[in-house]
């Protein structure tokens, strides 16, 4: 069976781990091609590039502010990608409840 395209699937083009950190980058807010380079410190085609593959997918949306752009996350489109992982939520909350209680047992045993 064919691969989807990263270019037409949220799932895919958030699967290459440069896209996942410019998302993050982009979660503060608004910026420039300029200042995701500079917070980074990838090369400016790399980054014009993922952008690219995310603006396409709709994950970024493009606003023009005179010669300059700015990228915002869209984040409706990553509303699927949330409903996939929130069921395992649970998981990690139960695990990090386990957790606690084996730091107790430890606490007590040391006293």
């Amino acid at each position: 069976m064919a691969r989807i395209p990263t270019t037409h699937d949220p799932f895919n083009a958030v699967a290459e781990p440069k896209r996942r950190r410019i998302l993050e980058a982009l979660g503060a807010g608004e910026h420039s091609v300029n200042e995701i380079v500079e917070a980074l410190g990838w090369p400016q085609p790399m980054v014009s590039k993922h952008l690219a593959v995310l603006k396409k997918v709709g994950l970024v949306q493009e606003r023009r502010a005179g010669r300059q752009r700015l990228y915002r996350v869209n984040v409706e489109k990553l509303k699927p990608i949330y409903d996939w992982v929130t069921p395992f939520e649970r998981y990690w909350s139960e695990s990090y409840e386990r957790l606690d209680e084996v730091l107790k047992d430890m606490k007590k045993k040391e006293k």
